[in-house]
């Protein structure tokens, strides 16, 4: 029987080797903000999710924007899908990966993207260029979601749940109380370290893709 693996993300992926079933832990609420500040004349405008892309398509013709960077293939492919062509996209998907090879000075940069996103990307980039950061959405989370894969592993039924971001993580282990589980998989660094936080083992997938995540459950069942 191919193992149960609650992925807490919102997508339609799915796999011959495992069974998924998908719970996303997170709902997102749009928020408003000064369209005052897109009448500048940017350099660069830099989508670091597909929900920033999302939420940010209606203003897009209203910005005057040289280039666009995208942080993640699905971002860069979600960007792809809607018409708005993407001039840097770095092979490392995290924010530190962006950082490291986005040799940029002297740039307006726009950062559209989440209320709760990690503030890394924009107090590095102002280091050598100007940075507007916009809040576009806030993520919330779940409960109906949530409560729903307790219940799962209480009756073991689960065999692996796969987080994608650090805020799911958060909304999962802060909502109480939680059951006694450890297979516990992380798709990047940041994720995995939030789990450690709550004194949680956690294995990592080797890129951030959902697919070396599976590849890490399947491995991780062979040991």
């Amino acid at each position: 029987m191919k193992p149960v693996v609650v992925m807490t993300q919102t997508s339609e992926v799915q796999s011959e080797l495992v069974s998924i079933i998908h719970k996303p832990f997170i709902d997102i609420e749009p928020l408003s903000f000064n369209t005052h500040l897109l009448e500048y004349n940017f350099d660069w405008l830099i989508f670091s999710s597909k929900n920033a892309v999302k939420f940010f398509f209606k203003y897009l013709d209203s910005v005057k924007v040289k280039h666009i960077a995208a942080i993640g293939e699905k971002t860069a492919r979600y960007c792809h899908d809607l018409g708005i062509i993407v001039d840097f996209v770095p092979q490392d998907y995290s924010q530190e990966g962006f950082i490291a090879r986005f040799q940029q000075d002297n740039q307006l940069i726009l950062i559209p993207s989440s209320a709760q996103a990690r503030p890394l990307l924009q107090q590095e980039l102002s280091k050598h260029n100007r940075v507007v950061k916009i809040d576009l959405y806030t993520p919330v989370p779940n409960v109906t979601n949530i409560t729903d894969v307790k219940e799962m592993v209480s009756q073991q039924s689960v065999d692996a749940i796969a987080f994608l971001s650090s805020s799911a993580v958060r909304y999962y282990f802060d909502q109480q109380p939680t059951p006694h589980f450890n297979q516990y998989f992380a798709i990047g660094q940041q994720t995995a370290h939030t789990l450690k936080q709550y004194n949680q083992s956690v294995k990592v997938a080797r890129t951030q893709t959902v697919e070396a995540l599976i590849d890490k459950i399947l491995e991780s069942r062979e040991l």
